[in-house]
């Protein structure tokens, strides 16, 4: 059996981590972008955040970032610890959806839009697959559910739905757009995340079961919940 050295397969690991990390985090913002861009209801984080956004004249982008960055600070009384996947998350996601919605045209046509939403959604799922399975922390809003499932003893699934529902009503109360997306969105992000964290796992080492799956919940793929 070969010894590993510096230049063995241990030595590029971490470069294939942080590859799909950035890769991952870049994705779902563009794919965020093109969700607002087909106008057809966002996932309930972006329809608060464009809620926001429309009332204080910032680009969602921003709110994006400054949202997740308050976020990150409830996880000091729920004890999380973030992770360079963490920080990325609050700053890469917001800028990479400004610079799509500045890249990218207005549509009209229904025709064209709605295959932008289906491409959209399943970016989505791709890029959830792929930063996560880089292991390098959760995003701050998949932070906030683990930590008060753990701090409540509540399900994991229950602890979710009242966040994305709170999430989606506050959004929607300030302006945020509510559709057929949103519907979409909410169906097929669990089934496309589970094949593409499979898909993009790195097999380096045994993955230590995290305190959810310990305590008999959904597996880490089941537990997220999309940025």
């Amino acid at each position: 059996m070969p010894i590993v050295g510096e230049t063995g397969p241990r030595r590029r690991l971490p470069v294939r981590r942080l590859v799909q990390l950035y890769t991952g985090l870049t994705l779902y913002g563009v794919s965020m972008g093109l969700m607002l861009r087909a106008e057809l209801g966002l996932e309930p984080w972006s329809v608060l955040n464009q809620g926001i956004s429309r009332h204080t004249g910032l680009s969602i982008g921003t709110v994006t970032i400054v949202s997740g960055a308050l976020i990150l600070l409830l996880w000091i009384p729920l004890r999380q610890r973030p992770g360079l996947g963490t920080v990325s998350n609050v700053v890469i996601l917001g800028l990479v959806m400004d610079a799509t919605l500045a890249w990218t045209p207005e549509l009209h046509a229904l025709g064209a839009r709605i295959p932008l939403l289906a491409g959209a959604v399943l970016l989505n799922g791709a890029a959830t697959g792929l930063y996560i399975s880089a292991r390098f922390g959760p995003g701050p809003r998949d932070g906030l559910m683990t930590g008060l499932h753990l701090r409540t003893g509540r399900p994991v699934r229950l602890v979710r739905t009242c966040i994305e529902v709170t999430v989606l009503a506050a959004g929607y109360l300030l302006g945020g757009s509510v559709g057929a997306g949103t519907v979409v969105y909410a169906l097929a992000i669990g089934p496309l995340a589970q094949f593409f964290l499979r898909r993009f796992a790195i097999k380096d080492r045994p993955v230590t079961p995290s305190p959810v799956v310990a305590r008999g919940e959904a597996s880490p793929e089941h537990a997220i919940l999309p940025e």
